[in-house]
């Protein structure tokens, strides 16, 4: 993993400023990418009058950013391990600021369908870099975790602000620009990590050969999983039958690869360590709760209470506030007490506002949706750090990378989850009395989801300890 920042001759306060300034950089990174998942929706039906595609176009336009990262993310991360993360994070950040321009300036739907693909290839290679040079800068398990808690705290606020940031730009001045904003902000960045972040090698693998099956099933087996399940969701039964086929077909080859890799992508100790394990299945069913309830809110509020796209996102601001004022406090929690408690009280808080779905009648929701976005606001923020500092203290240093992958697959895979699963149950909001039944199913699928992450919570261990 990438070494710590030099402080040779820096006095303590200089030191002190120069890694807070590189945990700024790195936080601004992460905000852009998962900013990218949400804040294009608001922008899908004047890309669609601008470029004159329709909705398989447009479910292009989302579901090519998703596929990529998710299926890139773990090889990104185990490569980063391999060759350094300082020089991934920065080709990560430059080709994810290349294709941002590319997004801006498309001509047709193909090549923004493109761009958008290749936008998530970049993030793919600088999210889990990102993470591991935050680790490597905090060594200390308390200050790692505050670290994480501020990383955490920016970052996690760009889903639910995507709708609202998309809809001022939108609204001020045109589509494109959600992608444009985004080319300043990466150049600061990759100068910022130029100068704040030494030159660093690998962990000691260069020795080792380069599990390249595993770095072209993963992203097939990953990927193929995320695009079965969003295909589904539009309800597109034979192309989900033959994605899940192919996608299945991938999983079993690289089982069969992976048993006789001399160094395998996910070492077998990783997939054996029960504390590794449950902390990144609490993370997907985190982000497969939240992302659903988030999908089929919105849809409820634009869909069916006819708001505008600048309305709905600030009516997700209970959400989003608490989640960014939580996640630092999370940080000081995991450092004091270790993981465990955060986890527990955020899932039962989570649990216990989803309880308001069951509540939504007919008429305006948002009162009864309000309960359910705070709760689980309050759980996320609770949550998020935790559940990486978790992570990242169940793992060897030498597989941060790795881990940091593992970690943002699970989350990615758990928001394609969401969205598509909770979608297709809820069906359109324009047929007011359906989709109010189906949302109380989806309220007690959420309610379970959130008492699953719980369960999982209470077997974390109070304190974290590396792997050897």
């Amino acid at each position: 993993m990438g070494a710590p920042i030099s402080t040779a001759g820096t006095s303590a306060p200089g030191r002190v400023a120069r890694r807070g300034v590189m945990l700024a950089v790195l936080c601004a990174g992460m905000f852009l990418v998962l900013l990218d998942v949400t804040i294009v929706n608001v922008a899908l039906p004047g890309i669609g009058r601008a470029l004159g595609t329709g909705l398989p176009g447009l479910q292009g336009v989302v579901d090519g950013y998703a596929v990529a990262i998710a299926g890139l993310l773990l090889g990104g991360g185990a490569l980063g391990d391999r060759v350094g993360h300082r020089g991934l994070t920065l080709a990560g950040f430059g080709l994810f600021g290349a294709a941002s321009l590319a997004c801006g300036a498309a001509p047709g739907a193909g090549p923004l369908i493109a761009a958008r693909a290749v936008q998530g290839a970049g993030a793919a290679l600088l999210l889990p870099g990102s993470l591991a040079l935050v680790t490597a800068a905090y060594p200390g398990r308390a200050e790692q975790a505050r670290a994480l808690g501020m990383w955490a705290g920016i970052s996690s606020t760009a889903l639910p602000a995507g709708p609202l940031l998309g809809g001022l730009l939108v609204d001020a001045a045109g589509w494109r620009w959600i992608f444009l904003l985004n080319v300043p902000i990466v150049a600061a960045a990759v100068a910022g990590i130029w100068v704040l972040v030494p030159g660093s090698r690998g962990a000691g693998r260069a020795a080792v050969p380069l599990d390249r099956a595993g770095m072209v099933l993963a992203p097939l087996t990953l990927g193929g999983l995320v695009w079965t399940v969003i295909v589904a969701g539009h309800g597109q039964r034979g192309g989900a039958v033959l994605a899940g086929a192919l996608t299945g077909a991938a999983a079993a080859a690289l089982v069969l690869v992976e048993r006789r890799a001399a160094a395998a992508l996910v070492p077998g100790g990783l997939l054996r360590a029960p504390a590794f394990l449950g902390v990144n299945a609490i993370a997907l069913l985190m982000n497969l709760a939240t992302n659903g309830v988030l999908f089929v809110t919105t849809l409820r509020l634009q869909q069916g209470e006819h708001r505008s796209a600048l309305a709905a996102g600030a009516m997700l601001l209970p959400m989003a506030v608490p989640l960014a004022v939580l996640a630092p406090v999370s940080g000081r929690l995991t450092a004091r007490f270790g993981a465990r408690r955060p986890l527990v009280a955020g899932t039962a808080v989570a649990a216990a506002g989803s309880l308001s779905l069951l509540h939504v009648g007919s008429g305006a929701s948002y009162p009864a949706l309000l309960p359910a976005l705070v709760g689980i606001g309050v759980g996320d923020g609770l949550i998020v750090t935790a559940v990486v500092a978790a992570a990242m203290r169940a793992a060897p240093a030498r597989h941060a990378g790795l881990s940091g992958g593992v970690n943002n697959t699970a989350r990615q895979v758990g928001t394609a989850l969401g969205v598509a699963v909770y979608g297709a149950v809820a069906g359109s909001a324009l047929e007011a009395a359906r989709f109010t039944a189906r949302l109380h199913v989806l309220g007690w699928v959420t309610v379970g989801l959130w008492a699953a992450a719980l369960a999982l919570a209470t077997v974390v261990p109070a304190r974290e300890n590396r792997l050897a």
